[in-house]
């Protein structure tokens, strides 16, 4: 049988049979010997051991298509990125680094801002304005209301999708309007600090229909974009691309350079200031950490 692995918990691996079914598995030996983990989202041949019980063996680990290190997930078609739009505020930085991260694993970003009933149009259009000219689908919800969580269940139908995002921002609430039976917790935001508390505790699949399963993972507060070069940062601003024609060097990294198409467009309000910014700070920690 196949099946995609959902959960794994102290070295048993819960494998979803695509229907309505989930097993209780180990995995073989021969997988360590092979220096192969089985990761959630992973696709699997298994054996049931005991049909009744729900219990079985993955036998066999199928061809990943990509596999993501934080959170360690296989086979993600895209990820859905949901910060609230107030309460808290956005961290953009952080934001940034998470949009590099999936551009450097090349996997589709959907961004959702959250909290909607909370804010005035100004803020959406503001946001709108940022993401949507670096080229994301940026989208405006209510998850406690359920405005907008149609356009997201459309988004994700057929898909594997992982949801990410700061904690407190409503990421549970958007999983639990998604696919009920999910019953994530939804942690109440700290008045003192305007955080959630984490309450995704481990990484897991939810199956919401056929071919369609999301990944509610554990809040982040923190990305360090550390394992590159600080020469292909710019890979990852894909709005950069339109302008760079016109910078003079060739592999111009649209920091110090005098003649840049990129600082050009930034000074003329083509290109949004705080992802500039973002940029040239992620670039400085890059360019530090060589130094050392």
């Amino acid at each position: 049988m196949t099946g995609k692995i959902i959960k794994g918990i102290a070295g048993f691996y819960y494998v979803h049979d695509g229907r309505e079914k989930v097993y209780e598995c180990r995995a073989k030996g021969i997988f360590r010997s092979r220096k192969i983990k089985p990761l959630v989202g992973d696709d699997v041949e298994f054996s049931v051991l005991d049909e009744e019980a729900g219990t079985g063996n993955i036998d066999e680990i199928l061809p990943r298509k990509n596999t993501l290190i934080r959170p360690a997930v296989a086979n993600v078609d895209q990820a859905l990125v949901v910060f609230a739009i107030t309460q808290p505020d956005p961290n953009l930085n952080l934001l940034d680094r998470f949009l590099v991260m999936m551009e450097r694993a090349g996997v589709p970003v959907v961004l959702c801002f959250n909290k909607i009933d909370l804010c005035r149009e100004e803020l959406m259009d503001q946001y709108r304005q940022i993401y949507e000219s670096a080229g994301y689908d940026v989208h405006f919800i209510s998850a406690r209301n359920e405005v907008g969580v149609e356009v997201i269940q459309d988004y994700i139908r057929g898909k594997t999708t992982v949801l990410a995002g700061p904690s407190g921002v409503g990421k549970s609430s958007l999983t639990n309007a998604i696919q009920p039976e999910a019953e994530m917790e939804t942690g109440e935001i700290s008045e003192k600090i305007k955080r959630g508390k984490h309450t995704t505790r481990h990484s897991e699949l939810f199956y919401v229909e056929e071919n369609t399963y999301m990944m509610d993972t554990p809040g982040f507060s923190s990305m360090y974009v550390d394992d590159m070069e600080a020469g292909e940062l710019k890979d990852y601003f894909p709005e950069f691309a339109a302008f760079e024609k016109d910078c003079k060097f060739t592999g111009c990294v649209h920091i110090g350079e005098k003649v840049c198409g990129v600082k050009a467009a930034l000074e003329q309000g083509a290109l949004s200031s705080s992802r500039y910014e973002n940029y040239r700070l992620i670039y400085q920690e890059l360019k530090e950490k060589r130094r050392y």
